[in-house]
């Protein structure tokens, strides 16, 4: 029988309560009640792709609305931010990568991460003129 140090079996418990902590907003949100892994796996992606195209909605209105030079900057922004979203959730999720919960903590990075991003734009469509951290007018 193979032994583990001690501290590889606390650092594998203090992921377990980062993950748990972490994800159990999400599971209370949508996901609770759901049976099996594969289940929360699906109901996280299925929560990701309502927050992925609400954002997508809420870019378009705001291209619509803002001026060609702030189109401009808006889209390297945002393809700056869909680099920064990846690396982020890649970063956050590194301790789940073998684990079958991974793809459910991926998701719900991704779900969170977006959602931030959907609240900045948001804000962008609602600013009045003149206001100086609008960026498109």
């Amino acid at each position: 029988m193979r032994s583990f140090p001690l501290q590889r079996v606390a650092a594998i418990c203090a992921a377990f309560v980062v993950v748990a902590h972490s994800t159990s907003w999400a599971l209370a949100k949508d996901c609770d009640g759901r049976g099996s892994q594969t289940d929360l796996n699906l109901c996280a992606g299925e929560n990701f792709k309502q927050a992925d195209a609400t954002l997508n909605a809420v870019y378009a209105k705001l291209l619509k609305k803002i001026s060609a030079a702030g189109q401009s900057k808006l889209r390297e922004a945002q393809k700056s931010w869909i680099a920064y979203r990846d690396a982020q959730c890649a970063f956050e999720t590194l301790g789940t990568i073998d684990g079958s919960i991974h793809s459910m903590v991926v998701a719900q990075c991704l779900t969170d991460v977006t959602e931030q991003q959907t609240k900045r734009l948001q804000h962008q469509l609602t600013c009045e003129e003149g206001d100086v951290s609008c960026g498109g007018q």
